[in-house]
């Protein structure tokens, strides 16, 4: 069985510890959403791992969005990679890539000698974290947090995101890993898990004993259990809080699914000066453009986009 059959990959769930003050969120992704992601830009192993970190955490934080639109987990900076985006849209779409440096990825990895790197590493000193809120209505500006990426993995980093700009104490694993089983395609696969702290009120009181016990049932959860495709979220959430139970919203379908389209370049393009889209002509009389998320080349005559020279 393939894991685009599993009824246990592919989605985003939230869910409520029953009589309890912690929200959750859960997302499995695999062979429909995340791995012709990876597969198709085939980046360094280490940067395709943080990279469907990126993804995992869009997904997850996007499946709280109260609006139609999408959300982008942007991390970028002036190390040897200066920029990575997981998007995630309310329709269920994903997408992401990462812009990175070959000569300065090969000396990281010299470095480390083949060991993960750190978020530091990875973007330098100037390295930042922004989760910008982006809703269909073009009237509404969109939102952008930021936090510096200082801390060693992302899910860290998001810890710090959601302490600082949304005050809202919470705790993240993310997990991302190649699946190789016999008879079947390699396909990457991921895993992520949240909660988060509901604050105190007259009706709840005093949430912070409450709380810790929570953190400390999340703490024994594993990167193995988060990408276990034999694993149900249901199990293994029936796992962590079974004396206090846990209820599950409807999921979500996650799919791999890129907006580009010719139309919408076009208009971009019309936007640009005439004698600037004409130095990046091709021979043929075209623009040659690929999209840096899916990959997919458009070839745009120069006539269709500029003003006829006089």
């Amino acid at each position: 069985m393939t894991d685009i059959a599993r009824p246990d990959s592919d989605f985003v769930v939230n869910f409520q510890i029953d009589q309890r003050p912690v929200r959750g969120r859960a997302v499995r992704m695999g062979a429909a959403s995340l791995s012709p992601i990876l597969q198709r830009h085939d980046y360094p192993r280490h940067l395709a791992r943080i990279l469907g970190e990126a993804v995992t955490l869009a997904a997850m934080v996007g499946a709280s969005l109260k609006f139609e639109g999408r959300i982008l987990v942007q991390a970028e900076g002036d190390g040897p990679v200066s920029m990575l985006v997981g998007e995630y849209r309310t329709d269920g779409g994903v997408r992401g890539y990462a812009k990175f440096d070959a000569d300065r990825w090969a000396h990281l990895e010299k470095v480390n000698k083949g060991a993960a790197p750190h978020m530091p590493q990875l973007f330098g000193p100037t390295g930042r974290l922004a989760l910008i809120l982006i809703q269909d209505d073009p009237s509404i500006a969109p939102y952008q947090g930021i936090v510096p990426l200082e801390k060693g993995t992302l899910s860290e980093c998001a810890e710090e995101y959601f302490a600082q700009s949304e005050q809202v104490p919470s705790r993240i694993k993310l997990a991302v890993a190649e699946l190789d089983r016999k008879g079947e395609k390699p396909i990457w696969v991921s895993g992520g898990m949240m909660v988060q702290r509901i604050a105190g009120d007259e009706n709840r009181g005093d949430t912070t004993e409450v709380w810790r016990e929570a953190e400390a049932l999340f703490g024994t959860l594993s990167d193995a259990e988060l990408v276990d495709p034999d694993l149900a979220v249901p199990d293994l959430l029936f796992r962590l809080f079974h004396e206090q139970g846990v209820r599950m919203e409807d999921r979500v379908g996650l799919l791999d699914s890129c907006t580009c389209n010719e139309e919408r370049l076009v208009d971009t393009l019309k936007g640009m000066p005439d004698n600037a889209l004409r130095e990046m002509v091709e021979p043929d009389g075209t623009l040659a453009i690929d999209c840096q998320f899916c990959a997919r080349h458009y070839s745009i005559p120069i006539e269709q986009v500029t003003d006829p020279v006089s």
